[in-house]
């Protein structure tokens, strides 16, 4: 447990690092500074190496720290999605924790809302309303 809440704060504080604009601007400053070194280095090959293999590895660890960004920020949203259909009388219950259902258990919840949407703008052309609450 220990080593996942290690990472997991690393995780957060270089997400917090790399996404601010003074570590753009650094990043940028990096390129500028290989540049003109350029032609010190005669354009050779191993001049080239060094910034294709720091992007390569920059590039490999930025893709797991925006994956646990996002893996994060979708649990949060989702169990903020879920207390609210938990706290809305009427809500059906059922729809909590749908993110955990298989693709033919989610594609028969997406088949009501679907018949449900198509009533509502049936309605809105008779001149009726859209709106109503869920059958408890």
């Amino acid at each position: 447990m220990f080593a996942g809440n290690a990472y997991s704060s690393l995780a957060k504080a270089a997400a917090r690092f790399t996404g601010r604009p003074v570590t753009f601007l650094l990043a940028m400053l990096v390129i500028v500074v290989w540049a003109i070194t350029g032609p010190l280095f005669k354009f050779s090959d191993t001049w080239q190496l060094v910034i294709n293999t720091g992007t390569t590895i920059v590039t490999f660890l930025m893709v797991f720290l925006i994956q646990n960004t996002q893996n994060r920020d979708t649990e949060a949203m989702q169990v903020k999605l879920d207390e609210l259909i938990r706290a809305t009388k009427g809500a059906h219950n059922a729809l909590l924790d749908l993110e955990e259902l298989d693709e033919k258990a989610l594609m028969v919840f997406k088949l009501r809302y679907e018949a449900l949407a198509t009533e509502a703008r049936g309605a809105i052309a008779k001149g009726q309303l859209d709106t109503d609450t869920p059958d408890t």
